[in-house]
């Protein structure tokens, strides 16, 4: 049995990537912050974590941790002009800090396993450049070279890849798909016609965390209808 820690498993990607693995023989831990979450499936369980907080406290996690998903995350779309630089360190200390405070703080679980997955999320924008996007791109581009460096740095023992997708239905973008009209322009602009779900990004994320993702590391791997790659 793997033991998987998924850091903000109570929403979106997070949520369905914990109900995914907890079908298989995983015990996950999955972690919230603003809304506390119980789950009636014995392989689940959930624990209050602050990411912001100066010190993580993880006594809840066992000796071994096989696999790792940070999932936190803002979109805040606007003009770069009316963006207050604290606006973007809030942001970076969100998404990035965050991510390398629990990195560190679990690494030696994740050495124990000797073969141990970690995933982190970009989004699309960081490499196709959209407007408004500029505090989630600076953002989600220190997540890329993150995963990459720490890909080069932990290897052989443990993989680093990150998913970049586009728009998806969860409840962070809830803003941008709040009636038929929003969804169906968001759907348009992607080869595939239709905007991501969160069991689509969580599938891939399943996959990066095991063995069959034995020989990927230092990727980015972009889950998001082809608009990274293809004129539709």
């Amino acid at each position: 049995m793997k033991n998987h820690l998924i850091i903000g498993g109570s929403s979106g990607i997070g949520k369905s990537l914990t109900e995914q693995l907890s079908k298989g023989k995983n015990r996950v831990f999955a972690t919230f912050n603003s809304h506390q979450v119980e789950s009636k499936n014995a392989q689940i369980s959930f624990h209050h974590l602050d990411v912001l907080e100066e010190e993580l406290d993880f006594k809840f996690l066992p000796s071994k941790i096989d696999g790792l998903v940070y999932c936190p995350g803002s979109i805040n779309l606007k003009p770069f002009a009316r963006f207050k630089p604290e606006e973007f360190t809030k942001d970076f200390n969100l998404q990035v800090i965050g991510a390398i405070k629990v990195i560190q703080k679990v690494l030696p679980l994740l050495k124990v396993s000797k073969k141990g997955s970690i995933v982190l999320f970009s989004t699309v924008a960081v490499q196709q450049g959209f407007n408004f996007h500029t505090q989630v791109a600076t953002s989600k581009g220190a997540i890329e070279g993150l995963t990459k460096a720490l890909a080069a740095e932990f290897s052989p023992e443990i993989r680093v890849n990150c998913i970049a997708p586009s728009i998806t239905d969860t409840p962070l973008a809830s803003g941008l798909l709040n009636n038929e009209r929003k969804i169906e322009i968001n759907a348009q602009r992607h080869p595939l016609k239709a905007i991501g779900k969160p069991q689509d990004i969580a599938e891939m994320a399943e996959f990066l965390l095991s063995d069959k993702a034995k020989w990927i590391t230092g990727q980015v791997l972009h889950v998001d209808g082809g608009m990274s790659s293809i004129k539709g």
